[in-house]
């Protein structure tokens, strides 16, 4: 028997900071400089109780939802569509038109008590996002200009996926994730010599994991994207 160890050395564990944001808008990946966070949140999830003669006869979870809410000093210019602003000419921008969903992908940094935050790190992909509205405050500038920030929260449409619950969130450990399938994945999601940066559907990065992928069992994303957009590209 081994008796269990809560300081043993190098795995004291933590997660810190997010960088490497990317926007994928109409299967191509861009740079999102200035991202400052991403709150990830959930709706549903409550239990929901079930009772037969008085009692309590089963207490089942009702299905969740990924959101999150995204903070930035700034987006890319691609992201207006996104936000609901629309080119009406050279110069002239209308807000308040359709927002078009997006997909995005961000680091976390995972740090232990050895290596720092250098350890490791967790790419986190978000598939058939939409921006919300949010108020933004404009004010007068003092003895010194700030900043301004900006946020969106963001809802999902999960696609379909065989043998676990929808999710539109999923997450890449880069500790246990085998180098060369970890390598395939990020030369697709941030570019290179070869490839443009794109983010893959469900199905593909299912198959760059070694699972098999039953016909019919995923969605693939560009469906989605036509669901949300309500017509084509």
């Amino acid at each position: 028997m081994t008796r269990l160890n809560w300081d043993a050395v190098g795995e004291r564990f933590y997660e810190a900071g997010v960088d490497r944001g990317v926007l994928y808008l109409n299967g191509i990946g861009y740079a999102w400089p200035g991202l400052i966070s991403v709150a990830e949140s959930s709706s549903g999830g409550e239990a929901k109780p079930h009772y037969v003669d008085g009692y309590k006869y089963a207490n089942v979870a009702v299905a969740e939802e990924f959101q999150a809410t995204i903070s930035a000093f700034s987006s890319p210019p691609e992201f207006a569509v996104c936000d609901g602003l629309g080119l009406v000419h050279t110069g002239l921008i209308a807000t308040q038109q359709r927002r078009r969903p997006f997909s995005f992908s961000y680091r976390t940094l995972i740090g232990n008590d050895l290596e720092g935050i250098d350890h490791g790190y967790k790419i986190h992909l978000v598939y058939n996002a939409l921006a919300a509205p949010s108020s933004r405050t404009n004010s007068t500038i003092g003895e010194s200009a700030a900043p301004g920030t900006l946020s969106w929260a963001i809802t999902t449409l999960a696609p379909r996926v065989l043998g676990i619950r929808p999710t539109a969130h999923f997450i890449i450990d880069s500790r246990t994730t085998d180098p060369a399938t970890l390598v395939a994945v990020e030369d697709i999601l941030y570019g290179s010599d070869e490839l443009t940066p794109s983010i893959p559907t469900v199905t593909e990065l299912m198959t760059l994991f070694g699972e098999t992928v039953m016909e019919g069992g995923f969605a693939e994303l560009s469906e989605f994207d036509t669901i949300l957009d309500g017509g084509g590209p």
